[in-house]
């Protein structure tokens, strides 16, 4: 009976010591992606993709709606204060912050984007482009504010992080003829992983070298997918989920060759897509309740402003689901998920 006690402990311990070596060795978290990472960029563009409005952030610091795409924190946040860093990572659009802020972590994801421009489109978010001006603009501010060479460190030495894809397939490709009329699902991968590539090699040739790059989660077992799939029992997407395993494995493809032809890049590819199929698959082994149906409103469609404090079904207790609105976990399963992969980030980056 002690035996899962004493190694529980000894977990603590060792990741207790990673965290302390950390300290030291990430001076930022810097984040780029779509809704999974975004902590509220798009309050501050002309888009209906908001969650600035309660019921989300209801068990966020202070009970604030900050934009995040769930009832709390998000996983930049975890990482950033397994690292020794503050516990949220703050939306670069965010008047409320500085340049003194964002020193030392800055958010320029946007919910609703993808690699593929055209994804950016549908609900006229921040494409992938723009937030690499945006993380420009960011340099220029930072070496102004600590000088040439200390800025050339922080940018250096920063762990980034990179998630971004779901909206390609799922927002774009499977929603509208075109990219359909012009690829089939295997070319559309390898059109989105030729995509990320370039974006890798932009932000190298900016001066980053310590990149986690995560792919695409189940996504045929979002709510939103499996209260769709009315003819399977509202049983997860097979077809949705495969290409997603088929995807992560070519984004894996990547991240194996550009480790070898950039010198000096550090790639881990932080694949998620295991641990969260496994709380959906068995919910009641993480203390979940619920996984086919999400806490906020009837759980089955609703996200953004369907998702909002006038309605009357939204569950009282998110702990007890997978996922928060029809499309994004609770802050409990994205803590359990950043739980998986921290231990990994911090041995490869400390």
């Amino acid at each position: 009976m002690g035996k899962p006690w004493i190694l529980s402990t000894l977990m603590l311990v060792i990741v207790l010591v990673l965290v302390a070596r950390a300290r030291a060795e990430v001076p930022a978290i810097i984040v780029f992606g779509d809704s999974s990472v975004d902590s509220g960029n798009n309050n501050r563009i002309s888009t209906v993709l908001k969650s600035n409005f309660r019921p989300y952030g209801r068990d966020f610091y202070g009970r604030r709606a900050t934009g995040r795409f769930s009832n709390g924190r998000i996983p930049p946040d975890f990482i950033s204060e397994a690292f020794g860093l503050k516990p949220t990572v703050p939306a670069y659009l965010d008047p409320m912050f500085s340049i003194s802020d964002f020193a030392t972590g800055v958010c320029f994801a946007s919910a609703g984007t993808g690699y593929d421009n055209a994804t950016s489109k549908v609900l006229n978010v921040i494409p992938l482009w723009r937030e690499v001006e945006y993380y420009k603009d960011y340099q220029n501010k930072l070496r102004a504010y600590v000088g040439n060479d200390k800025a050339s460190e922080i940018i250096s030495e920063s762990l980034y992080l990179v998630s971004l894809g779901t909206n390609d397939f799922l927002e774009n490709y499977y929603v509208f003829p075109t990219r359909r009329s012009q690829f089939n699902v295997k070319q559309y991968q390898d059109f989105l992983v030729g995509l990320s590539e370039n974006f890798i090699r932009d932000l190298y040739s900016l001066g980053v070298r310590k990149m986690s790059l995560t792919g695409v989660p189940p996504m045929g077992c979002l709510p939103l997918e499996r209260a769709t799939n009315i003819m399977d029992s509202h049983n997860c997407v097979s077809e949705y989920n495969n290409v997603a395993l088929e995807f992560n494995g070519k984004l894996g493809g990547l991240v194996t060759r550009l480790n070898d032809e950039l010198p000096g890049m550090q790639i881990l590819f932080a694949d998620a897509y295991d641990i969260v199929y496994q709380i959906i698959k068995e919910p009641s082994q993480y203390g979940f309740e619920v996984a086919e149906k999400a806490c906020c409103a009837t759980g089955t469609f609703e996200m953004s402003y369907l998702c909002n404090e006038h309605n009357p079904f939204t569950c009282p207790d998110a702990n007890k689901y997978v996922f928060w609105d029809a499309f994004h976990p609770t802050e409990k399963t994205n803590r359990i998920v950043s739980g998986h992969l921290i231990p990994t980030l911090l041995s490869t980056f400390s």
